[in-house]
C-alpha cells in the first residue's frame, strides 16, 4: 500500500459531469478544399486525454496530407452506454473504450471487423491503468487497502458496475482482492464484496460523475476510480485536498480502440480513422498518455516516467475471471453477482 498527497491549483474545481457528447474540433484551412470529419466515441474520463491528443494528431495528419482539413468530434459517457449508442446508430468512425466487451458488442452487431484487436499493436490497447482509491486529505478513515472499504461507517463512491467500465473494474478489483485474501473461498469473498457494496449508498452513471460527486458535492469517504482520474484530480485540479491510496493488489485496466468499419466505409473515412488510431502509439501520444497518468505501452516512455507509476501487484480480469463475455454474464447481467451482492434499496 502506498499513499500519496498532492497539491495543485487552488482555483474552483470545475469538472464537467458526464455528458453524452462534447465537441473537440480543430483544423487549418485546406489548400485543396478537401476535408474529413471523424467522430470518436469514448468513455467519460478519457475526455482529458483526447482533448489534448486531437490537436497533436491534426497537426501531424495535415502535415502529411497536403493540407487536407480534418475535424475531430468527441462523444463521452459511460462506456457501455456509449457502445450501445454506436450499436443503435451513433455514427462513430472510431471507438476508444475501456474494456474489450464494448468493442466486441459492436463486432457482433457487424459494425467492427472480427480481427479488430489484431490490426494495431498490443491487441489494440495503446495504454493501460489500474484501479486505486482517492481519499480526503489526511485519510481520516485510514483507508489502506480493499479490506478497509468493507468496514462499518465507510462511505464509498463508485460508478455503476452494470453500465460502466470504471465501475466494473472497481467491482472486479474488489472481488479479485477478496479471492486472494480468502485463499479462493468464494463464499467469504462474496461476503466481503457484499459488505463493501453496502457502503456504497448509490452508483453513479459514470466515472467522471462519481468524481464530481466525491469532490464537488463532498459526498463519501473514498472514491474508487482509475489511476489516471485520481491523479488528474489530486495533481491538476485541487490543492492538497485529496490523497491517492494504492491497494496492495488491484486490477489492470486496458483501453482498447477500434475503427468502426461499417461507418467509415459509408463515409469514406477509412484512411483518416486508421491514422487517428495508429498515432496513439507515436512517441508524442505516448508521452501525452504518461503526462495524464495513463501507463504507456512504449517501454522507454514508461521508464522515463517511472516516478509517476508505482510498482504494484495487479491482475488481468481475463486471467482470473474468464473471457469478457463470461464476466459480463456472471457478474454484470441482470440477476448477476452485482445484483445478488448489492443491498436492496
Amino acid at each position: 500500500m502506498r499513499t500519496f498527497t498532492f497539491a495543485a491549483a487552488a482555483a474552483a474545481f470545475a469538472l464537467s459531469a458526464c455528458s453524452p457528447k462534447s465537441g473537440q474540433g480543430a483544423g487549418n484551412a485546406a489548400g485543396d478544399g478537401k476535408s474529413v470529419k471523424l467522430l470518436n466515441v469514448s468513455y467519460d474520463v478519457a475526455r482529458d486525454f483526447y482533448k489534448e491528443y486531437n490537436p497533436l494528431f491534426i497537426k501531424e495528419y495535415q502535415a502529411k496530407s497536403k493540407g487536407e482539413e480534418i475535424d475531430i468530434q468527441q462523444s463521452h459517457g459511460g462506456s457501455s452506454k456509449q457502445a450501445m449508442s454506436v450499436a443503435n446508430g451513433l455514427a462513430a468512425d472510431v471507438v476508444t473504450m475501456n474494456q474489450t466487451s464494448d468493442i466486441d458488442l459492436l463486432q457482433k452487431k457487424g459494425l467492427v471487423a472480427a480481427d479488430w484487436a489484431k490490426r494495431l499493436p498490443d491487441n489494440a490497447v495503446p495504454f493501460t491503468g489500474t484501479t486505486v482509491f482517492l481519499v480526503r486529505k489526511g485519510n481520516p478513515k485510514q483507508i489502506k487497502d480493499w479490506s478497509d472499504l468493507a468496514k462499518p461507517g465507510v462511505k464509498i463512491v463508485l460508478a455503476n458496475p452494470k453500465t460502466t467500465g470504471n465501475g466494473r473494474y472497481a467491482f472486479l478489483g474488489a472481488y479479485g482482492y477478496g479471492l486472494k485474501a480468502n485463499n479462493g473461498d468464494e463464499t467469504k469473498t462474496k461476503e466481503f464484496v457484499s459488505a463493501l457494496l453496502k457502503n456504497a449508498p448509490s452508483f453513479e452513471n459514470g466515472g467522471r460523475a462519481a468524481t464530481t460527486t466525491f469532490t464537488q458535492r463532498n459526498i463519501g469517504d473514498v472514491l474508487i476510480t482509475f489511476e489516471n482520474e485520481a491523479n488528474h484530480v489530486s495533481k491538476k485540479l485541487t490543492q492538497g485536498q485529496f490523497e491517492i491510496v494504492y491497494p496492495s493488489y488491484t486490477i489492470l485496466s486496458e483501453s482498447p480502440v477500434a475503427v468502426v468499419d461499417k461507418v467509415v466505409e459509408k463515409k469514406g473515412t477509412q484512411a483518416a480513422a486508421k491514422a487517428y488510431l495508429e498515432y496513439l502509439w507515436s512517441v508524442p501520444a505516448q508521452e501525452l498518455a504518461a503526462k495524464l497518468y495513463l501507463r504507456p505501452r512504449n517501454a522507454e516512455v514508461l521508464a522515463k516516467h517511472k516516478a509517476d507509476f508505482p510498482d504494484i501487484e495487479t491482475f488481468k480480469p481475463n486471467e482470473k475471471f474468464g473471457t469478457w463475455e463470461e464476466i459480463m454474464k456472471k457478474y454484470f447481467a441482470d440477476g448477476g453477482l452485482v445484483d445478488q451482492l448489492s443491498p436492496k434499496k
